[in-house]
C-alpha cells in the first residue's frame, strides 16, 4: 500500500500521446478533484459515480489506466477491477481507499491490482504511478 505526500511540479503530457484515465468514485468531490489533478497533468479523463456506470458505458474507448475506488455502493473496487480482467482487459488499475484493512493488497492483488493508494492524499505520486503503469503497458 502506498500513502501519497504533498506535490509540487507537474508534467503535462504532449496532447498526441495523451492517455485516457477513467476514474470510478462514488464520492462527486473526488471524482471532481482527480478529473482537475489528471486534467492538469495532461490526461484525458472520464468519470464515473459507479461500477455499474463504469460496465454500462456503451462508448467505452480503450482507457490506458482506471483509478477506481475501494468501496462503492454497488460493486466494490476489487470487483469491478476482476470484471474488468475477466473481459480480457490487460488496462492497469490503480486503487484508492479511505478504508485501508489489513487484507486489502493480497485481495487486489488477487483481482489483478498492484497498487492500492490511499485517500485523501491523492496528487503527484498518483499522476506518476499511472505514467508508470502506461509506460510499462506501452513497452517504453
Amino acid at each position: 500500500m502506498i500513502e501519497i505526500g504533498s506535490y509540487h511540479q507537474r508534467r503535462p503530457m504532449a496532447s498526441s500521446e495523451q492517455p485516457i484515465i477513467y476514474v470510478v468514485d462514488d464520492d462527486d468531490a473526488v471524482l471532481g478533484s482527480l478529473r482537475f489533478l489528471l486534467e492538469t497533468d495532461g490526461f484525458a479523463v472520464r468519470t464515473f459515480r459507479n461500477a455499474t456506470a463504469l460496465l454500462n458505458a456503451t462508448s467505452r474507448p480503450g482507457a490506458d489506466c482506471y483509478v477506481i475506488d475501494y468501496k462503492m455502493p454497488d460493486i466494490n473496487g476489487i470487483e469491478l477491477a476482476g470484471r474488468l480482467r475477466k473481459s480480457c482487459s490487460d488496462t492497469p488499475v490503480i486503487l484508492i481507499t479511505g478504508h485501508p484493512d489489513g487484507n486489502i493488497s493480497a485481495r487486489a492483488a488477487a483481482a489483478g491490482v498492484k497498487d492500492v493508494i490511499l485517500k485523501p492524499l491523492l496528487d503527484e505520486n498518483l499522476v506518476k504511478r499511472i505514467r508508470q503503469v502506461i509506460q510499462n503497458r506501452r513497452g517504453n
